[in-house]
């Protein structure tokens, strides 16, 4: 990645409580008696997940070992999230990077839209689809330090699992959905943990 797109990602990309106020304008915005049926499933997605995220925002407690580790960012970096605001998975995971982003001021916290931003997406694909959220961190030469997602490794695999089995779509999310309330951004913090030692490792 060259410097020129990280200057792009932090010119263009949202702050967290920008998202979060983009999500409410969109379904306070959206009259569903005018949207199709994709349109306002989409919405449904969007109330679900502003709801998500400001329930985690509001409970979630970063673990003391994490705080340590993120203190130990001694360097600028830039953190950006790929999203939209009906990502199910998206709502499940940006309230916990947000969060522990604002522990160490050292953390610039992006987020790009991926349907506005296909440039951007198409760097970061996942067996070649478009899959969201991807979180990369950089450093302040636009050096990738670590990339994650689009969820945590025990989430793909349950996903993988439950579509091999042949449920359907809606069965399969409503799943994946009560695993995310109970295991409280456990296994994500748990990865990123070990993504952030590694970076900090190869940086000494």
């Amino acid at each position: 990645m060259n410097k020129s797109l990280l200057e792009k990602i932090n010119s263009i990309g949202l702050s967290y409580r920008e998202y979060l106020n983009l999500t409410l304008t969109e379904i306070e915005k959206s009259d569903p008696m005018q949207l199709r049926e994709d349109e306002n499933k989409q919405l449904k997605n969007k109330k679900l997940n502003f709801h998500r995220m400001n329930r985690i925002g509001k409970h979630h407690h970063v673990s003391d070992e994490l705080i340590s580790l993120i203190n130990q960012i001694d360097k600028p970096q830039t953190w950006m999230i790929i999203s939209e605001t009906w990502c199910g998975d998206s709502a499940q995971n940006i309230p916990y990077i947000s969060k522990i982003a604002d522990l160490n001021p050292n953390i610039n916290f992006k987020i790009i839209l991926r349907d506005t931003n296909p440039d951007i997406m198409d760097l970061y694909l996942t067996n070649g689809t478009r899959s969201i959220p991807i979180f990369i961190a950089f450093d302040a030469t636009g050096n990738e330090l670590f990339r994650w997602g689009p969820r945590p490794q025990e989430a793909k695999n349950l996903f993988a699992g439950l579509k091999t089995q042949g449920l359907e779509k809606s069965g399969i999310l409503k799943k994946l959905h009560l695993w995310y309330g109970r295991n409280r951004g456990k296994n994500f913090e748990t990865e990123l943990k070990e993504a952030i030692q590694f970076s900090l490792s190869i940086s000494k």
